[in-house]
Order: C-alpha cells, then structure tokens, then sequence
C-alpha cells in the first residue's frame, strides 16, 4: 500500500510503501500520544525517514484497487 505524509507548510510529501496498514496506523496513533518529536518511518525497502510530529499535516493511505490496463472499457 502506498501512504503519503503531507509536510506542514511545506509542498514536500513523503511516500512510503508499507505492508500491514493496521499496524502502520496503531504505530502512528501510539507516536502521536507520546508528546513532541520525531516519528521514524520505514518502509518495505527498509528506507527510513524521520519527521517532526508537530509538522505533519496529513497522512494519506491509498489502498490499491486493480486498475484496468488497456483501451476496453
């Protein structure tokens, strides 16, 4: 599943790929509880990003659905 994080007054937005979306979600309500600083990311690259709590502005979980490939309808 892709995610996208939206940085606070900012254009950038990190993209992640992750595996388990609930675990994902219990991780970031759990980070957000624990006060100011930064949430690590990692995802099923092992790539790891690092962003200020209190700078996120949205987090955004596209589950993928099949697309249809092709000219037929």
């Amino acid at each position: 599943m892709k995610v996208k994080i939206g940085i606070a007054e900012s254009s950038r937005v990190v993209e992640l790929e992750i595996d388990k979306v609930e675990a994902f979600e219990k991780m970031l309500e759990e980070e957000f509880g624990r006060g100011p600083g930064l949430v690590w990311f990692e995802d099923t690259k092992d790539r790891r990003v690092g962003v200020p709590k209190d700078r996120i502005a949205f987090v955004e979980i596209d589950k993928e659905e099949a697309r249809p490939v092709g000219f037929g309808s």
